[in-house]
């Protein structure tokens, strides 16, 4: 097997891998999220950061990455608008942690597990 057909099937194992779930008592709904996204999802939380854009980076994660039970998207990319200024900030930002922080959760529970 070469290194990119190993570096593929890493990434298929982590993609395809369990949702995680985070409950927001603030918002009454759980919100379930993968440990791992595409780069190109990524890409642009990042380009939000670097251009010193935290918030919108925040709410890009939110709104990329949070999924429903059934891993369809939660949100729009017209609930930006909502997210930005009609959202409690501080829950905004729990969230958003809770999401970016998604690898750490999965490998604090797979050692607890341990």
């Amino acid at each position: 097997m070469s290194i990119t057909e190993k570096i593929a099937k890493h990434y298929q194992t982590a993609i395809g891998g369990e949702l995680i779930k985070y409950h927001v008592d603030e918002w009454e709904t759980d919100i379930y999220f993968r440990s791992t996204y595409p780069l190109k999802d990524e890409s642009k939380i990042l380009q939000l950061q670097a251009e010193g854009k935290t918030v919108e980076a925040l709410v890009e994660s939110i709104v990329t990455k949070a999924r429903s039970k059934d891993g369809k998207r939660l949100f729009l990319d017209t609930d930006k608008i909502k997210l930005m200024n009609e959202a409690d900030p501080m829950t905004v930002v729990k969230v958003a942690t809770a999401i970016n922080n998604a690898k750490l959760t999965a490998q604090q529970a797979s050692v607890a597990k341990e």
